[in-house]
């Protein structure tokens, strides 16, 4: 049980959306476990029919798989897929491992634990052709099909941070995202078991103290959003200067447009190897995922806020992203983030210790 207990220990690293950890793993034996994911659909606006959690829980299955390898361990892993219609808000992996000494570590396993989130402005030198081959690289041949579109040089960059500062002022005006900021915010930190540390947020320090006292109720982000422009400093230094400063934004396309929970798992671990990769470059990285959501509840009509003005933000976002990319690219796409260079950040969500994240069967 001891290599299970270390491998699970370094898996527990594994990202996810404001650090919610959707997985409880229960060790059924020293060659098998079981993951059971969940998702927060029914609380989180951004996790729309638990799309946002399935990704999440397949980066973690991704983790398992190159954890293992650290102790020449291969990971087999079967989805138990509900019968009916094929949305399961719960979904079950069992894993098993095997033997075999012929399987060398991954290459990626050193990143595990030192793999983050950067949301501050980053260099802007762009990424070398080198290192554009290498990310690419790590998405096949196991996840054939899989590949990266490129946002790069000042005018398409600057499209973009048009498109996430209109994504900013959605989140800050709908009670929707609010009730979800207040939950998942830990205030005054630096670090976080369970939550997203103020001080990780890309907020200046001086603002800090002001959001939080804002934050505290919903009338009073109401009225600052109406008469002081209390989204404009958030859009500017959460949206707009990330946006600008980095090096490029990518977004990272499935071969067919993803419908069902195995689907979006199975884009979770190419995105995990592409993240840790970024990682093993010594670049930065920052997901920027809401422009793909907002545009999703768009196109599949689908009512997320009591705002009425949200609809047809949500509408000029998804018309705005669709010029991204050429020929209906972005109903392929799974995942929108930003890479560059920079110094690691200084705070960080950590995680919960391992015997909170088990359950007995």
């Amino acid at each position: 049980m001891e290599r299970i207990g270390r491998i699970l220990d370094l898996a527990r690293w594994a990202p996810s959306g404001d650090n919610t950890q959707p997985w409880r793993f229960e060790i059924v034996s020293d060659t098998h476990i079981v993951v059971h994911g969940s998702d927060t659909r029914l609380t989180v606006v951004y996790d729309l029919r638990g799309h946002a959690s399935q990704l999440a829980i397949g980066v973690l299955l991704e983790y398992l798989s190159i954890a293992a390898s650290g102790w020449n361990l291969r990971c087999d892993i079967v989805y138990r897929q509900p019968s009916g219609n094929g949305d399961d808000p719960h979904p079950t992996f069992d894993v098993r491992f095997e033997d075999d000494p012929s399987l060398p570590t991954d290459p990626l396993f050193p990143c595990l634990k030192t793999r983050s989130v950067n949301r501050n402005p980053l260099g802007t030198h762009p990424l070398t052709p080198v290192e554009k081959d290498t990310l690419s690289g790590l998405l096949g041949p196991r996840f054939s099909g899989y590949r990266v579109r490129w946002i790069e040089g000042w005018s398409r960059k600057a499209e973009l941070a048009r498109i996430l500062q209109r994504c900013g002022k959605l989140r800050l005006t709908i009670p929707e995202a609010y009730r979800v900021h207040r939950q998942v915010i830990a205030w005054r930190s630096r670090f976080s078991e369970d939550r997203i540390p103020d001080r990780a947020l890309g907020l200046s320090p001086v603002i800090l103290p002001l959001m939080e006292w804002i934050m505290g109720r919903w009338e009073r982000v109401r009225f600052f959003n109406r008469f002081l422009g209390g989204t404009l400093i958030p859009r500017l230094q959460l949206d707009i200067l990330p946006a600008l400063f980095c090096s490029a934004h990518f977004v990272l396309l499935a071969p067919l447009p993803p419908r069902s929970p195995d689907a979006f798992v199975e884009a979770g671990r190419v995105l995990a190897r592409f993240w840790l990769g970024v990682t093993k470059l010594g670049l930065q990285f920052q997901p920027e995922t809401t422009p793909l959501i907002f545009r999703a509840y768009h196109k599949e009509g689908i009512p997320f806020s009591g705002n009425p003005e949200a609809p047809a933000t949500a509408r000029k976002i998804a018309g705005s992203l669709d010029l991204l990319l050429p020929d209906g690219e972005m109903d392929r796409a799974v995942f929108l983030g930003r890479v560059g260079r920079g110094k690691p950040p200084s705070a960080r969500s950590l995680r919960l210790p391992l015997d909170r994240l088990r359950v007995d069967g």
